[in-house]
């Protein structure tokens, strides 16, 4: 872990920002992600490797490397919405040689990632971007940014056990609460579908809370994130997502 900035970054021109900012600028992972990336020792400066996530870094004078590969902040900042197919692991490439979700999209947003992920068995609305500081808006929970999914589970949920879901249900790493969790309708034969919106973003989180309750889910869809909704985008296609729709995500922007 270096003590000193390396060399060439003396300079008082320019705004100093945090490493991980200006990572997610460049549109290689949001700044936990970037964390993650600088933690790994995959991240230099000028040449010297850099371990500490609060470094800071002159956008217009130092040279920073993620894997040898020289970045810098995206110019224009572009963000996707997919409909996630069964079957398809949220991941850039999988050692397995499983199907991942950027085989859905063409290579010239490879370069995108993806903001939070849906497991290999859910279905529905992903997004991606280049945009670290608006995907940090996302992931962050101090940001209020809901996610709504439909689960059809086993059997028929009573009001008490969805009044459990918004009070909260232990699951092995915490307690964990629903915004809201209401049943929907019948899909199959001992089949129901039940709309769950939640805050926070546990790995298999309503699978895990439906589970807790007695009713294991057959089938996952996420139909919103925040202010992007799935809509009727069809399974395995994207769209770009327009601005207007993430303009809940900065009130102040764009306004006159």
């Amino acid at each position: 872990m270096p003590r000193k900035r390396p060399a060439g970054n003396s300079s008082n021109e320019g705004e100093p920002i945090r490493l991980q900012v200006y990572i997610a600028r460049a549109g290689i992972a949001s700044r936990r992600g970037a964390e993650d990336l600088i933690a790994q020792g995959r991240v230099f400066v000028n040449g010297q490797g850099v371990t500490t996530p609060g470094f800071k870094v002159d956008p217009r004078r130092d040279r920073v490397e993620v894997d040898g590969e020289l970045i810098s902040p995206a110019e224009e900042t572009v963000w996707l919405a997919l409909h996630k197919p069964k079957g398809y692991v949220t991941t850039r490439h999988d050692p397995y040689g499983r199907k991942t979700i950027y085989e859905l999209i063409p290579a010239r947003y490879h370069h995108l990632f993806h903001v939070g992920r849906l497991d290999r068995d859910s279905e529905g609305l992903l997004l991606l971007t280049n945009d670290g500081p608006g995907a940090n808006r996302f992931l962050h929970p101090s940001f209020g940014i809901t996610k709504e999914y439909l689960a059809d589970v086993e059997g028929r949920p009573s009001s008490e056990e969805l009044r459990r879901l918004v009070s909260g249900v232990e699951l092995e790493d915490g307690i964990a609460r629903a915004e809201s969790a209401d049943r929907l309708h019948q899909t199959d034969v001992d089949t129901f579908r039940v709309r769950v919106v939640l805050l926070e973003g546990k790995k298999r989180e309503v699978r895990r809370m439906m589970e807790a309750i007695g009713h294991p889910v057959h089938r996952l869809i996420r139909r919103r994130f925040g202010p992007v909704e799935l809509g009727e985008l069809p399974s395995g296609r994207w769209r770009i997502v327009a601005p207007a729709e993430l303009r809940a995500l900065y009130p102040k922007r764009d306004r006159s």
